[in-house]
């Protein structure tokens, strides 16, 4: 093997690992514009924000229904012996969480987050290996009333963003509609979680697939077919004639869009009863945002999951949330032309003109950032032509020249890059 050849194999891979990313400034940029967002509409709902570790007891990941996230943990046992995860959604950490405070916690509440999450998944356009999932989840209010709140804080965020209902939807369903079907047709409960871990899956498996798994579950050809029927369902009259107007379902979804007209938000609503979700412990209301031009996966989903903590152990709390990811919303963004252009965003640059007034730019700039605002102190020997274009380029608001002349005078030169007007300003004045 040749040098060159033993330098290239021993070099390191300045990538990131595959599925996951960097965040240079630029990007930074982007991202904390997006939290601002998030966190600017959980504030606006009233929501307080919590965290938890990224790494989490493998144990509260691992149920029995067949889920894919059970088999895209990043797990591994720890050097105590332990094993452990990097958490792949954020809803088992909340859970732990709420059950911890115990009799302690006023109800209802409303906690969100943002949580980087982990899942060693296939990868496709919107679909990484690490995200970020805002997340909002009120526990303590058994009724339909929390998810109409999560469903207008979701369209909340999308009006500020720019997006309307003509380009963003929300499937709405109950998971009592696939309960009340196999009801109907006799499907004993213990198989209904398996079931609908299954029918969430046939808008990416093709239905034979589907079929024969159900089967295999126990059910009969007819069975089969008549639940996957009834996911064709798109609006609550064929379900009241489904499932009769006094079923529990069709009685929930009717408040719920009752409450959607107060919200202002039914013309971001879709009933559609195809959508189920892939988690197991949710027990109503289940939703999922799309893009309506079809060109990407869900944007976010979420639903009620009022027997989660029991699972855990703990006393149940009728609970609702969503999750809504960082990843498929900037594409959407990117698709309708709705990204900023974001830049550092300085106020100022202070340039000291001549390398013996550097001690000078210092006391002003540190003059200037005493005062609030944010200043890039040019800190080695430019050009003042290098340093308007690092100025523009940083969105500065003005540049603040320190020249010999006017420092001997007490003031220092400052031009609005806005208007292109300088004035000398007197240093104690700044």
């Amino acid at each position: 093997m040749g040098r060159r050849a033993r330098r290239e194999a021993n070099a390191m891979k300045l990538s990131a690992p595959k599925g996951t990313r960097d965040f240079f400034p630029e990007d930074m940029r982007l991202r904390t514009w997006l939290f601002g967002h998030f966190r600017a509409v959980a504030a606006e709902f009233g929501f307080v924000e919590y965290d938890a570790p990224v790494l989490e007891s493998e144990e509260l990941y691992v149920r029995k229904a067949g889920e894919e996230i059970t088999n895209q943990l990043y797990n591994f046992v720890d050097k105590g012996g332990r094993k452990v995860a990097l958490r792949p959604e954020m809803t088992p950490s909340l859970a732990r969480m709420i059950l911890a405070k115990g009799g302690g916690l006023a109800l209802p509440a409303k906690w969100f987050s943002i949580p980087q999450c982990w899942r060693y998944e296939r990868m496709t356009r919107g679909r990484k290996r690490e995200h970020y999932q805002w997340n909002m989840d009120v526990f303590g209010v058994p009724g339909v009333a929390a998810e109409a709140e999560l469903l207008a804080a979701i369209a909340s965020f999308f009006s500020r963003l720019g997006l309307a209902p003509a380009d963003v939807g929300i499937k709405v369903n109950s998971r009592k509609v696939l309960q009340g079907v196999l009801d109907g047709l006799g499907v004993p409960p213990e198989s209904f979680t398996a079931v609908a871990v299954l029918v969430d899956k046939l808008d990416k498996v093709p239905r034979d697939a589907i079929a024969a798994d159900l089967a295999a579950v126990g059910l009969s050809d007819e069975q089969v077919d008549r639940i996957i029927d009834s996911l064709s369902l798109r609006d609550l009259a064929g379900l009241s004639d489904l499932l009769g107007e006094d079923h529990e379902a069709v009685a929930d979804l009717r408040e719920l869009w009752a409450l959607a007209d107060a919200y202002g938000i039914a013309d971001w609503l879709v009933f559609d009863a195809s959508v189920v979700r892939g988690l197991a412990y949710y027990t109503g209301t289940v939703f999922e945002a799309f893009d309506r031009g079809a060109s990407l996966r869900a944007i976010c989903g979420g639903g009620r999951y009022d027997r989660l903590l029991s699972t855990f152990g703990g006393k149940d709390i009728p609970a609702a949330g969503f999750g809504f990811g960082d990843v498929v919303i900037v594409e959407l963004l990117k698709d309708k032309g709705l990204l900023p252009q974001l830049t550092a965003g300085v106020d100022d640059v202070v340039f000291p003109l001549t390398e013996d007034l550097r001690g000078a730019a210092t006391t002003v700039a540190t003059k200037l950032r005493a005062a609030g605002r944010s200043v890039d102190l040019v800190l080695d020997g430019r050009k003042a032509k290098w340093v308007f274009k690092h100025a523009d380029k940083n969105g500065a608001g003005r540049v603040v020249l320190v020249g010999p002349d006017e420092w001997a005078a007490g003031t220092v030169r400052i031009k609005d890059l806005a208007t292109g007007e300088q004035a000398d300003i007197a240093v104690d004045t700044l």
